[in-house]
């Protein structure tokens, strides 16, 4: 599922501009560009949430709060990037998902430990918000290239 969801995102990304991953249709919006840092930023520390069972530190969250919070310090910073900066983030971001779950047992995708507000949930639970988090984004990346068209 997290292939087929990242294959479309790809097609729908491929052959973007530098100008059009930093548009903004309006003062509110993320940029294409931000959209795909912050899915790079969110798999990144769900790798540590769970690959490694414990919270961020302090140095990982201001390394990756940028781009998960996307607020008004995002569009100063998330710019100027072309789109093979973006498909190596994701890419290299990918391939250490990829490798800790190709080693990894399903009796650790069932494994229940604290998320969000203390609730439990298992691994499979949460890579499954990871992989719903693009395509929700991937919903927003179609409207803004929608919105491209017609500015």
């Amino acid at each position: 599922m997290m292939d087929y969801t990242r294959h479309t995102t790809w097609e729908e990304i491929k052959g973007l501009s530098q100008e059009e991953l930093d548009y903004h249709f309006d003062e509110k919006s993320n940029s294409i560009g931000m959209l795909l840092y912050h899915l790079a930023s969110l798999e990144k520390a769900f790798q540590i949430m769970t690959f490694e069972d414990r919270d961020l530190t302090d140095e990982e969250w201001e390394g990756l709060s940028i781009g998960i919070v996307l607020g008004e310090d995002a569009k100063q910073e998330i710019k100027g990037n072309d789109l093979a900066f973006y498909e190596h983030l994701l890419d290299s971001t990918r391939t250490e998902t990829l490798d800790f779950f190709s080693e990894s047992s399903d009796e650790w995708l069932e494994q229940v430990t604290p998320y969000g507000w203390d609730s439990p949930a298992n691994n499979h639970f949460k890579w499954f918000h990871v992989f719903e988090d693009e395509l929700n984004h991937r919903g927003q990346i179609r409207m803004i290239k929608k919105r491209l068209k017609n500015d």
